[in-house]
């Protein structure tokens, strides 16, 4: 076959994808006998597009999925979208505002009905974009968290938990979000540090010329406030308990009282009090049975309770008010502060606390069997630094608001008359017939209007995916007998507490185990200073355009070149510029195997560079394998990378490479054919297309004989001895390269060797590999100096190569006497440490030796720069 001399990403991955698709082998049956593995995807937005944290997700878990499939089970990875609530229903609603359409003057059903046209035209775009590439899921599989099975599941346990008496509802101080017009759970508020201003507004006390001032960063809730908090004991203030102030522009009276909440030595030591719009005040407004005065509006203007500025939007309303206040010679002063401010997760507004009647589930007795198998590790985190983030968030969880002011989702099953009477029930026939086993009307029937949390359907992902129905069976089908508990779950860290601590939860609350047995979490991914990508800053590359300039496979090697778990990648488009160089020169190392001629017989000169990489092969694969039971996912490519490119490519190939128009021995051939199909299987799950395109260009293949299904390689017991022998002559060649090039010599001159050392075998062993990668005659073996010879050391072994008429001895000499001041002052540091008894005593075993080495080193190389000046004079 004739063997393209670039390789072309475009031609070969649509290729192989399409292949390994009617192939069928991203899917996936439940085998009696056969092991599962098993990664259900997280769930991205219905309303996303692949963004650069997608990649890196994706890529971890593709390389996971296809080097188990490749290991011999059953491969089981489970794609879906989630139906994203907040974010979709802020779509539609845009969309129909391009129609001229408000939300608000069509009815639900009209608006579910766009809704549900605008998820078939949009919904699956992220998830074909995830085919580009190289995601190896099971799209048979695919799910979404209202198809129809899925959501007969939420509404099953959400029925389930009433019954328990988990769920109910109230009246609470709920986080709002304006712009979304809906509740939040507390795992949705994002604290941020903004700069705002403190403004000291003085407070007039009633039938007298006194004022009291307060410190508030929030002057537009003056209008909600209900008292003036004093601390009982402090004497400042003693004189005005019993009293009340006037709020400053509307003049309404207010009660001062007293309550140790407050700080006496913090501000003034004068507390405003508004309930409706502070948590902290709230709970004191219920103790002194102060009224509730809610200010504003569902989307943050300012209603008519709030008697001036009705209508104007909180932030503008807080300028206009400051600007009076000082007018009218209320405002003390302004002073620039800094304040934790909560904004929503999903839209980016500031979050007004707020009096809300809503739906909450009990989260104290539901969060313990969760927290103790994250903390025994019978799920691992990885890396385990986050065991005391979900520790101290699930020690101190709160009740989860489960209820959002949407329409958009799963509709809370609960059900009211006419009178106001409430049941829960799955269907409206359900409902009527429990108010009429309770003898009520069912006149007037109607749902209640709000929609559940979206993390209230993906808490269930990893069980109704496979068995929608066990929540209302009890019984697990053999889908989910066989998949669960899954394998490995790949996330953000952002997400531990919003899904990953719930899926845990429900898994032991309906199954009695945990949904999965690992989970590994990744960093953001940011740009090259450290800024998280996002589309405001303009810094986020489109992922596809990277995957049409650089192919799929250099966009996943570059993602996960430096991406180590739990810690944030910094991206810089030179990663993926690596990537495509790797996938060139695994090309270029393709297309010179396939190029030799091969003749019959065996050339005996190639068995030490034969053993010496099968031993090289099989020492890297028990570090690759090392590397993937610890989750270094980065590591576990480094090791694949460097077995490639440093010991396949620059030595092996080198070694084995007959001369220019000569055969190659058939026994060498086949050696090394069978070596590059084992460094494409381990290379597979990183670069899928490339080493798939390789795998079936080596020799010829059966249809079903594809690499995403070969045996995935074990490691063997490896000699070493040889591999370290070799490191040693590698580095005598390296050093006799280098040589060459600070003196100006050709490749192509021969060049003497002598060697003085008291292992003569390594040599002797590999004198061929030595003689050819170096260009040196036979090694001599000597105890004397050589004259007009320039010398290195290698691990206490002396080695010169006579440079007589070939060098300027003057400025060798000068080189030399440089070299030798700086190892002597290097020498010098080593002794130092070596010298301090504290450090002697209190470094490892293991730092103590490799300075020891140091010395000896360095010692071993003076010594021949000193033999080599000798030689020169």
């Amino acid at each position: 076959m004739e063997i393209s001399t670039k390789y072309s990403p475009q031609e070969v991955e649509n290729k192989w994808y399409s292949y390994w698709m009617k192939q069928n082998f991203f899917h996936s049956t439940p085998k009696p006998g056969k092991k599962a593995y098993t990664i259900v995807i997280p769930p991205p937005n219905v309303t996303g597009v692949l963004h650069m944290g997608h990649m890196l997700n994706n890529t971890i878990q593709d390389v996971l999925i296809r080097r188990a499939r490749m290991k011999g089970l059953e491969a089981c990875w489970v794609p879906g979208t989630d139906h994203a609530s907040i974010a979709t229903e802020a779509k539609v609603v845009a969309m129909l505002k391009e129609k001229g359409i408000e939300k608000n003057s069509i009815s639900r059903e009209e608006f579910l009905k766009y809704a549900w046209e605008w998820k078939e035209k949009y919904g699956g775009i992220i998830l074909e974009q995830l085919k580009k590439l190289g995601a190896s899921c099971d799209w048979e599989r695919t799910k979404f968290t209202m198809d129809e099975d899925l959501s007969d599941s939420v509404i099953t346990v959400f029925t389930d938990l009433y019954k328990k008496g988990l769920i109910y509802r109230g009246v609470r101080m709920v986080n709002w979000d304006p712009q979304g017009k809906t509740a939040l759970s507390d795992d949705e508020v994002i604290f941020k540090e903004v700069n705002s201003k403190l403004y000291h507004i003085r407070y007039q006390i009633e039938g007298s010329d006194e004022y009291v001032t307060i410190a508030t960063v929030r002057p537009e809730t003056i209008m909600a406030d209900s008292a003036i908090c004093i601390h009982p004991a402090d004497e400042r203030y003693q004189h005005l308990k019993g009293k009340k102030a006037l709020i400053p522009l509307i003049n309404r009276a207010i009660p001062i009282i007293e309550d140790e909440y407050v700080t006496m030595d913090f501000g003034t030591g004068c507390l405003k009090v508004t309930p409706a719009h502070d948590l902290n005040d709230y709970e004191l407004g219920i103790k002194h049975k102060l009224p509730v005065i809610d200010i504003l509006n569902d989307n943050g203007t300012l209603n008519e309770k709030a008697v001036i500025y009705v209508g104007e939007d909180r932030f503008i309303a807080r300028k206009k008010i400051a600007k009076e206040l000082e007018e009218k010679g209320h405002l003390l002063k302004a002073e620039d502060y800094k304040s934790n401010v909560g904004f929503s997760e999903r839209t980016d507004a500031v979050i007004e606390p707020r009096l809300s009647l809503q739906w909450f589930l009990k989260m104290d007795k539901l969060t313990v069997p969760a927290l103790e198998n994250v903390m025994n590790d019978t799920i691992k985190l990885h890396p385990p630094k986050f065991k005391n983030m979900y520790r101290s968030w699930m020690e101190n969880v709160r009740d989860w608001c489960i209820s959002r002011q949407l329409w958009w989702g799963h509709r809370i099953p609960a059900w009211y008359n006419a009178e106001g009477d409430m049941v829960v029930a799955k269907t409206e026939t359900e409902a009527k017939a429990l108010f009429e086993q309770n003898n009520q009307s069912v006149e007037g029937l109607r749902q209640d209007d709000d929609v559940l949390d979206t993390w209230f359907s993906s808490w269930l992902w990893p069980i109704s995916v496979f068995d929608p129905k066990v929540f209302e069976t009890g019984k697990p089908n053999e889908e989910l007998k066989f998949y669960y508990p899954t394998n490995d779950l790949v996330t953000a860290p952002e997400i531990l507490f919003f899904w990953v601590a719930r899926m845990i939860i429900a898994g032991y609350e309906y199954l009695g185990d945990k949904p999965f047995e690992n989970v590994y979490l990744t960093g953001i991914v940011r740009d090259k200073l450290g800024r998280k990508m996002s589309k405001s800053l303009g810094n986020s590359p489109d992922p596809l355009d990277l995957i049409a300039n650089f192919g799929a496979d250099a966009v996943r090697t570059g993602m996960l070149f430096s991406s180590p778990a739990g810690n944030d990648l910094l991206y810089d488009e030179k990663l993926v510029e690596q990537g495509r160089n790797f996938s060139n020169k695994i090309w270029n190392a393709f297309r010179l195997v396939k190029g030799w001629e091969v003749k019959e017989g065996r050339n005996e000169a190639n068995a030490t560079a034969i053993s010496w990489f099968e031993a090289r092969f099989n020492q890297a694969l028990a570090e690759l394998e090392d590397n993937y039971d610890k989750y270094r996912m980065s590591d576990a490519l480094m090791t694949v990378y460097k077995l490639v490119w440093d010991d396949f490519c620059a030595w092996y190939l080198e070694m084995v490479k007959p001369e220019f128009g000569q055969p190659i021995d058939k026994a060498t051939y086949e050696a090394t054919v069978n070596f590059f199909e084992r460094i494409v299987k381990v290379l597979h799950p990183f670069m899928p297309f490339i080493t798939e395109e390789i795998w079936q260009s080596l020799k010829p293949r059966s249809e079903r004989d594809c690499l995403i299904v070969a045996e995935y390689p074990q490691a063997a017991a490896f000699d070493a001895q040889l591999v370290e022998e070799a490191a040693h002559i590698f580095e005598a060649v390296s050093q006799i390269r280098n040589l060459r090039s600070a003196k100006g010599l050709s490749p192509k001159e021969t060049l003497g060797l002598f060697v003085k050392t008291a292992n003569k075998g390594i040599y002797e062993r590999f004198q061929a590999i030595l003689i050819k990668l170096a260009n040196v005659e036979v090694p001599v073996f000597t105890q004397d100096k050589v004259d007009g010879a320039v010398s290195f050391v290698i691990k206490g072994d002396e080695l010169s190569v006579p440079m007589a008429g070939a060098i300027d001895v003057e400025k060798e000499k000068e080189n030399i006497e440089k070299e030798l001041a700086y190892t002597r002052g290097f020498l010098e540091t080593v002794m130092k440490k070596l010298s301090n008894e504290r450090f002697v005593s209190g470094a490892p075993a293991q730092v103590l030796e490799n300075e020891r080495k140091k010395q000896a080193d360095a010692e071993a190389k003076i010594k021949a720069l000193e033999e080599s000046l000798k030689a020169l004079v």
